[in-house]
């Protein structure tokens, strides 16, 4: 008997039978979403607001400049230090961080996909990681928000400890919590999910018979693994005499800053928050009236990720729509029972629902949008580059697209360069200096221009507002009005730039 060998074109078409069989064709759509949802923001330097300082300062730390000490903010040291490997790796320009961002993004279709396989069929599972890029972009982490970077390591968390048999699963546990760690060094309002993650997996082990002692030194571990993050940056910062710089601004600062007087709950977010509650409303009825997932166990872990979630945006005083970003991918797989072809209304939802959320994100107004607001920003940088310097006559954005510091090629006046820490009385004595001192100290050093807005984002220091506007209406006169964000940006010069121009006292921009 003679053996017939196999063709080379038979292994050939086994392995792209193979492929196809497995999950990445599924894959390969929402690779494609991630690019169309996002890409139309893709070098605009002023797709949303709080990105542009995060941008900023983590650009100045290839320059050896530290957050807290030379350049203010409270967000954590690794959200910048995300910012700071992206304009390293891809330049300056918003481009960088916005290409990493989609990273972030397709990880998090990845990992919802995955996870939301040990329920549902793969349509469906693709249903859900659509939603939750669409999510992500429709609560405003579009472009670079803090949100789209820790989701997807709240997701790691979350395919770690998923598994209660697992035979590694205190080894994958610990792990988890040191990635929560990572995450609280991307914005430290993720805690209640870190602690629900921290507690499930501590009833695991209870569940596994595990003593009180040995709970307790697994909790020790946990909490240790959990917080080593942080300690490491507060020692870097005790290292080089800066630790009362880094307390400050990541811990006092946060309780000394006054909450809005809309909290956390204002009317208009009932239209916001509808994408979610209806995912977790549907999913929910689904799971207990129309379609019990199974396992039942696997479902109810992802409810109460989802609670705990809710809670992570709901923590501070304060809470804005954008927040609910953090709720894109719990919501999607507290949604899987109704997105589920084995329910009563088959693929109806799973085609319904992703449709109807791409519908509301209107991409090709958007796309106009973007366009005119990053021209917008160009001319406002064209009219202030003649007037301002590297090392002195800086401008000074008083309100106004942070972005524009590098765009005209500007010297910063104040480690303050984020405008809303100056202008925003919810921060009067959240600064660990005084606004109307601060912002004196400012225009003594006669900066070349200032921006200005004719509608405050938040509730403006009346007495700092007043300072401007002498100096405004005494020194400066009106160059360029644009619009953009829904207000008018206006560029103001000095009438006549001082004989001996005095130098700022913190941060020159680099040539570029």
């Amino acid at each position: 008997m003679t053996s017939v060998a196999a063709s080379p074109e038979s292994g050939t078409t086994a392995q792209a039978q193979s492929w196809l069989r497995g999950d990445a064709p599924w894959l390969v759509p929402l690779a494609l979403l991630v690019l169309a949802v996002r890409g139309i923001w893709f070098g605009d330097p002023v797709a949303d607001f709080d990105e542009q300082l995060y941008s900023f300062i983590g650009w100045r730390m290839q320059y050896g400049e530290l957050p807290f000490v030379d350049w203010w903010d409270r967000k954590p040291f690794g959200l910048f230090a995300v910012f700071g490997v992206a304009h390293a790796l891809f330049g300056p320009s918003a481009l960088a961080y916005q290409l990493v961002a989609a990273g972030f993004a397709f990880l998090t279709a990845l990992l919802t996909f995955r996870l939301a396989r040990r329920l549902v069929d793969r349509a469906a599972a693709t249903a859900a990681a659509a939603i939750a890029v669409l999510l992500l972009s429709a609560y405003a982490s579009y472009s670079g928000q803090s949100e789209v970077f820790f989701v997807p390591m709240m997701l790691v968390m979350a395919t770690l400890l998923v598994d209660p048999d697992h035979p590694h699963f205190t080894r994958r546990a610990a792990v988890a919590m040191l990635l929560g760690g990572l995450a609280l060094q991307v914005k430290y309002t993720v805690v209640p999910q870190c602690a629900f993650f921290g507690l499930y997996a501590l009833w695991v082990e209870y569940r596994r018979g595990r003593s009180v002692p040995a709970l307790a030194a697994i909790a020790a571990l946990f909490a240790a693994m959990g917080l080593l993050p942080t300690i490491l940056v507060g020692a870097f910062y005790a290292a080089i005499g800066d630790f009362d710089a880094f307390w400050f601004a990541n811990f006092a600062s946060f309780f000394e800053r006054a909450a809005a007087p809309q909290g956390r709950w204002i009317p208009s977010h009932l239209i916001g928050v509808a994408p979610v509650a209806i995912l977790a409303a549907g999913g929910t009825y689904a799971a207990l009236r129309m379609n019990r997932p199974e396992p039942f166990a696997t479902w109810l872990f992802f409810a109460g990720w989802a609670l705990a979630t809710l809670a992570t945006v709901l923590l501070p005083g304060t809470v804005y729509l954008y927040y609910y970003a953090a709720m894109s991918a719990p919501a999607a797989l507290v949604a899987l029972p109704l997105l589920d072809r084995r329910g009563p209304m088959k693929l109806g939802p799973a085609l319904v629902l992703p449709i109807a959320l791409l519908a509301l994100l209107s991409l090709p107004d958007r796309r106009v949008q973007s366009l005119e607001e990053r021209a917008a920003a160009a001319e406002l940088a064209r009219a202030i580059s003649p007037h301002v310097g590297r090392e002195e006559n800086c401008l000074w954005i008083w309100d106004g697209p942070t972005a524009l510091y590098r765009l005209a090629d500007s010297c910063v006046p104040t480690r303050f360069v984020y405008p809303d820490h100056l202008n925003n009385a919810l921060e009067t004595g959240a600064l660990g200096v005084d606004q109307v001192e601060e912002i004196s100290r400012i225009l003594a050093s006669q900066p070349g221009a200032i921006v200005t807005a004719d509608t405050g984002m938040t509730i403006r220091n009346p007495d700092a507002a007043a300072l401007v506007d002498q100096a405004l209406a005494s020194d400066f006169e009106e160059k360029v009005t644009v619009q953009m964000h829904g207000r008018n940006i206006t560029a103001w010069v000095r009438r006549s730039p001082s004989s001996v121009p005095a130098t700022a006292t913190t941060g020159t921009a680099p040539q570029q």
